[in-house]
């Protein structure tokens, strides 16, 4: 498996800088994407020092109130900040993880909280994400909210996250970062990154230890 240890401070500085700007509408087909080379060598990045989980209290697809912290708390979760009118990386990252998802045993599926934090709440409403995961992974719990909270609790996992804008085309483009964070069943910590080159392989083949809070 490829996968790298990286200091904690050094990897904050590489995750600020791996973003993907994706653009929406007639012409979004051809969404700009920019990669830092710092992390899109390896699949599994094995932190130090482990990020806290963020204090994130935001709105699931049902319109309830969903505390990160509280309804994860002792179960591998994996978490990805993205946004349903992405063309490219978001329903990749997303679609990656569901297929290698269904690899694992039932109990092990029923274990593991895929969670998806929307980056564009404004058109991402409750029901626009259930929609959308629904066709990805029912199980996969999506998220939204006030974009300022949102943008923080990003912020601590050193994921950089920027409000929607329109391009010179009309187009609404939302800049963000790409990391998957698994956060580990025993401490509830952040101890894993992936960027966005990490495959249905990789993710398979890790997802077994991730789900025991083993390291990739």
């Amino acid at each position: 498996m490829r996968k790298k240890t990286f200091a904690a401070a050094a990897l904050l500085a590489a995750a600020s800088l791996t973003l993907s700007a994706c653009g929406s509408g007639a012409d979004s087909d051809k969404p700009v994407t920019m990669v830092s080379d710092d992390t899109a060598q390896q699949a599994a990045t094995v932190l130090d020092k482990p990020f806290e989980k963020p204090d994130l209290v935001l709105t699931d697809t049902q319109g309830k109130k969903y505390d990160l912290r509280e309804q994860t708390a002792g179960r591998p979760t994996l978490v990805y900040f993205g946004y349903t009118h992405c063309p490219d990386v978001c329903p990749l990252t997303m679609n990656n993880i569901a297929v290698a998802k269904k690899q694992l045993s039932q109990a092990e599926q029923d274990k593991l909280r895929v969670v998806f934090v929307s980056t564009d709440p404004e058109r991402d409403t409750p029901a626009a994400l259930g929609k959308w995961i629904k066709g990805i992974d029912p199980q996969i719990v999506g998220l939204t909210g006030d974009f300022d909270t949102v943008q923080a609790g990003a912020r601590t996992l050193g994921i950089s996250i920027d409000p929607p804008t329109k391009d010179k085309n009309g187009k609404i483009v939302s800049t963000h970062g790409t990391q998957v964070v698994a956060f580990s069943p025993k401490s509830d910590a952040g101890y894993v990154l992936y960027g966005e080159d990490a495959t249905v392989d990789d993710y398979t083949k890790d997802l077994p230890k991730l789900v025991k809070g083993e390291n990739p």
